[in-house]
C-alpha cells in the first residue's frame, strides 16, 4: 500500500508540473482576490487588519476549488481510475495519494505565498505566522473535503457548479476556525484552541474522506 501511495503521489505531482498553468492560475487568483480588498475598502489599517483573516481564508478555499474538477476527471476519462479500482490495495489508498498531491500542488503554494501578501493588510508579525500555520494545518482539510465533492460530481454535466454547492457549506468550519486563529493572535489571545480544532478537522478529513471518496468513485465507475 505504501508503494501505491508513493506512486500515485509522484505521478500526480509530475502531471501537475506538466500543467503548470493550472497551478499558476490558482496562485494568481489567490493574489488578485486578496489584493482587491485593500483597493475596494480603502487604506484604513485597522479595517484591513480586521478583514485580513476572513479575506485570506475565503481566497484560499476558492483558489483550492479551481483544480478540484480535474482531480479525478482525467483519470476517469483515460481508464486509469478503473485500473486503480482493480488493484489489490484499497482504492482509498490511491485516493489519499491523489488528495495529498492536490494539497502539495495547491494548498502548500498558497500557504508559502501568504506572508508576502499579508503585508498589504498591515498584519503584525505574530499574526502573519499564525496565518501561515493555520493555512498549513487547515488546507489539507479543504483538499480532503473537496475530493468527496469531486467524486460525487464525476462525469456529471455542469459538475463544477454542483461541486461548489456541495463543498462550500462543508468548508465553513475550516473557514471559521482558520480565520479565528488569526483574529485571536491579532487580539492578543492564544490561538492554540483554534489551531487544535483545525488539526482535528484535517486529520479527520484525511482519514475518513478517502473512504467516502472511494465509495463515490466506485458508484461513478459503475
Amino acid at each position: 500500500m505504501l508503494a501505491l501511495l508513493k506512486t500515485v503521489v509522484a505521478r500526480d505531482l509530475r502531471l501537475a508540473m506538466r500543467r503548470q498553468a493550472d497551478i499558476v492560475s490558482a496562485l494568481f487568483f489567490f493574489i488578485i482576490v486578496v489584493s482587491l480588498f485593500p483597493l475596494g475598502v480603502g487604506p484604513e489599517p485597522d479595517l484591513l487588519r480586521r478583514l485580513a483573516p476572513g479575506v485570506f481564508w475565503v481566497a484560499a478555499l476558492l483558489a483550492t476549488m479551481l483544480s478540484l474538477p480535474r482531480l479525478f476527471a482525467d483519470d476517469f476519462r483515460d481508464g486509469t481510475l478503473e485500473q486503480l479500482a482493480l488493484t489489490p490495495q484499497p482504492l482509498a489508498v490511491a485516493v489519499f495519494g491523489k488528495t495529498l498531491a492536490h494539497w502539495l500542488s495547491s494548498g502548500l503554494p498558497l500557504t508559502l505565498l501568504s506572508p508576502l501578501i499579508g503585508m498589504q493588510f498591515d498584519l503584525p508579525g505574530d499574526a502573519v505566522w499564525t496565518l501561515v500555520l493555520a493555512l498549513a494545518i487547515g488546507t489539507p482539510a479543504l483538499s480532503a473535503i473537496g475530493a468527496i465533492g469531486a467524486a460525487l460530481t464525476l462525469g456529471l454535466r455542469g459538475g463544477g457548479v454542483l461541486l461548489s454547492l456541495l463543498v462550500l457549506p462543508l468548508y465553513i468550519p475550516v473557514l471559521i476556525f482558520g480565520a479565528g486563529a488569526v483574529d485571536a493572535t491579532a487580539g492578543g489571545i492564544a490561538a492554540q484552541a483554534h489551531l487544535s480544532v483545525l488539526a482535528a478537522l484535517s486529520l479527520g478529513g484525511l482519514f475518513f474522506a478517502p473512504w467516502a471518496t472511494a465509495a463515490a468513485l466506485r458508484i461513478a465507475l459503475e
